[in-house]
């Protein structure tokens, strides 16, 4: 095989072996948590040695961190989808926050990845990641529209964002009822698209 060939080949492998070892780190904190994910676990999950994970990611905050840019990427995804359905700034909004909050309920681990746990990312520099801008440019993308003369649509979305991991963190624990958080989302765009 050709050096180029086997180089190629290699870069694959090598991006598999990631994919799956971010896919199983994400498994097994959505089972057990993320103190259930160790290199050890991991490794044994996966068939590699922990040298070899580590070839791959320094540690588990890494790993975090990798967990986190991919489910940015599946965050935005649903939010686009969501929103892309409607016609109305008002219903685009309410089907915005219905994605969040569904996406954070349906993967807590990786919401927690994203906002609860250092993953090592940037967010709101310069060399935050693609996906992480992604993901609020999306956000942004639909809130601007609704955002109100006068009022920067940045902040207006770091405000509504604010108030989602809000409702999706007290939904989470209990603190608010899945009648109340409802209600919630209701009054929340009823509130921020009055403008």
């Amino acid at each position: 095989m050709p050096i180029p060939e086997r180089k190629e080949r290699h870069e694959r492998e090598r991006a598999d072996r990631e994919r799956l070892i971010v896919a199983i780190a994400r498994e097994l904190a959505e089972q057990q948590g993320w103190d259930a994910v160790t290199t050890r676990r991991l490794a044994a999950r996966i068939a590699y040695s922990q040298p070899v994970l580590y070839s791959h990611f320094r540690g588990k905050r890494e790993i975090i961190g990798a967990v986190a840019l991919a489910g940015a990427a599946e965050l935005a995804a649903a939010v686009r989808a969501a929103t892309s359905a409607t016609d109305s700034p008002r219903t685009r909004v309410a089907a915005l926050a219905r994605a969040y909050l569904g996406f954070a309920a349906r993967n807590p681990a990786v919401y927690d990845a994203l906002f609860q746990l250092d993953g090592g990312l940037a967010f709101a520099h310069e060399d935050t990641p693609a996906p992480l801008k992604d993901a609020f440019a999306t956000l942004l993308d639909t809130l601007a529209e609704v955002a109100g003369e006068g009022v920067h649509p940045g902040l207006f979305t770091e405000v509504f964002w604010a108030a989602l991991h809000g409702l999706a963190t007290l939904t989470r624990t209990g603190r608010l009822p899945p009648p109340e958080a409802e209600r919630s989302v209701e009054l929340l765009v009823d509130r921020l698209t009055a403008a």
